[in-house]
């Protein structure tokens, strides 16, 4: 049974997370896609997607190792890009993931606000990676709402404007930080979860190894490309 969890943040809604040398990435997105971003080419044992938009469904951009049994057992749970049942954005997946030590959830662009089964699901989390942008997901005051009913120990905000990269139309980071009191700053893009890790916003300082800011000028949100 695994004593840790190393969760990297890849640019805007990406993840790796590893576990007993399994490795998922979570919504890698395509060069061009998401402004100020690439994503270099990854290497994973599995690829989850939580919508078929362009910024968070790059299957290709992860090569995909074959042979190695996972150790996560995988819960999905059915949710909207939007707060009109998927008129606007379509639906949106919430995987959730446990390797029988630790169990986080990786939200992608919930829009929604949650049944009260649905939020039941993702009580007792470990981590949790929660959108707080606001344009097509959840905002801030809404993302953090939803933390406080469910109480995972660790928080890592995503899909938000940073200084050189994001769309226009999203809003900062500060924007969530500003409701917590307990954030904790990373001097790169990853974190080890253990039992001894505190409760706690976590917040990468930046970007390293596999990704690029190639662009420094942020682009306008496009809504055929993503969101």
């Amino acid at each position: 049974m695994t004593e840790k969890m190393k969760i990297t943040w890849l640019g805007h809604s990406c993840f790796k997370a590893e576990s007993q040398n399994y490795t998922v990435i979570f919504d890698p997105y395509e060069d061009g896609y998401v402004p100020g971003l690439n994503l270099a080419p990854q290497e994973a044992d599995l690829v989850l997607c939580s919508h078929d938009h362009a910024d968070h469904n790059a299957r290709t951009m992860v090569n995909i190792r074959q042979g190695k049994a996972s150790p996560f057992r995988i819960q999905t749970i059915s949710t909207y890009h939007d707060n009109r049942q998927g008129a606007l954005r379509g639906k949106n997946t919430i995987h959730i993931l446990d390797d029988g030590t630790f169990r986080i959830a990786h939200a992608g662009d919930l829009g929604c606000e949650l049944l009260p089964n649905q939020k039941e699901l993702l009580k007792n989390l470990d981590l949790l990676m929660l959108p707080i942008g606001g344009y097509y997901t959840i905002d801030a005051n809404q993302a953090k709402q939803l933390a406080e009913d469910i109480k995972p120990k660790v928080t890592v905000p995503m899909h938000y404007r940073g200084p050189a990269f994001g769309f226009d139309v999203l809003s900062t980071l500060n924007d969530y930080t500003d409701l917590c009191d307990d954030v904790v700053y990373y001097n790169g893009n990853t974190l080890e979860l253990t039992k001894d890790t505190l409760k706690q916003t976590a917040v990468f300082r930046r970007l390293r190894g596999s990704v690029s800011e190639t662009c420094k000028r942020r682009g306008n949100y496009n809504p055929k490309k993503g969101g």
